[in-house]
Order: C-alpha cells, then sequence, then structure tokens
C-alpha cells in the first residue's frame, strides 16, 4: 500500500468514528417533534369521544339493572334511594362514576328512571364534551 491509499484509509475511518453533528441531531430532533405533535393532535379528540361513548354504555348498563330490579320489586327505586337501591339488591356491585369521575345521577321522572352524566364539567348543561348525556337522548333500539 502506498501513502497516498493509507491517508485515504485513515480519513475514511476518522469520519465513521466522528458520530452526528449538531445539526443532524437538531433535524432528528425537530422532526420527532412534529411527529409527536401530530400524534397529539389526532389522539385528543379521540380520548373525549371515547369517554363519551363510555358513559353511554355505563348508561346502558345502569338501564339494565334498573330492568332487573323492577322486575324483581314490581317498581323503579324513588329519587331518594337512587342507584343505592341497585347496589343494596346486588344489581350494580358498586356505585358507578362516569368517565370524568363524577357520580351518575339517577331520578324517577314520571315514574319512569332518568339516569344522566353532567359530562366533563360536572355540571347541567353543556356543549361539546361538557353536555350532558342521558338515557333519554340515545335512540331507541326498539323496532
Amino acid at each position: 500500500m502506498d501513502g497516498q491509499a493509507m491517508r485515504k484509509k485513515k480519513q475514511l475511518s476518522r469520519r465513521r468514528r466522528r458520530g452526528m453533528t449538531l445539526v443532524e441531531i437538531m433535524v432528528v430532533i425537530t422532526i420527532l417533534g412534529l411527529i409527536a405533535a401530530a400524534v397529539t393532535v389526532a389522539v385528543i379528540p379521540k380520548i373525549e369521544e371515547a369517554r363519551h361513548d363510555r358513559a353511554l354504555l355505563d348508561i346502558k348498563s345502569i338501564e339494565g339493572a334498573l330492568k332487573l330490579y323492577y322486575a324483581k320489586k314490581g317498581n323503579y327505586p324513588d329519587t331518594s334511594s337512587g342507584m343505592k337501591a341497585l347496589v343494596d339488591t346486588q344489581n350494580l356491585d358498586q356505585m358507578p362514576k362516569d368517565p370524568w369521575g363524577n357520580d351518575y345521577v339517577y331520578m324517577l321522572d314520571n315514574g319512569k328512571p332518568l339516569i344522566k352524566s353532567y359530562g366533563r364539567d360536572g355540571k347541567e348543561g353543556g356543549d361539546g364534551a361538557d353536555a350532558d348525556i342521558t338515557n333519554r337522548d340515545q335512540p331507541s333500539t326498539k323496532k
């Protein structure tokens, strides 16, 4: 091997050992930041949608427990005893909480049970994720 070939080989091996430059690292970090931002923008609305869907499923489950209570007792629990009566008769394992950590509201309205979640804000009324969710809002599955 001559001297020139030897120098090229040393330069080549030095370049390989250097690693990434600061600019390359900054480009990678920027790209990762953009990907993280895109994922966040896509996922956050889906989380609220999933919470709303879970509240609807919970309300359906509570309705099922109320129907079982009605079959056993011949009437629905009154507003004052509420869902505690479902727990006492073991139709529900425990007092349910909505996806935002608040209690579901139970009322006997004209002889029919009304189950309600006040949504994300935990207050009556509201729009979007703060809107109330009730068993009266759900479309009927009976034909």
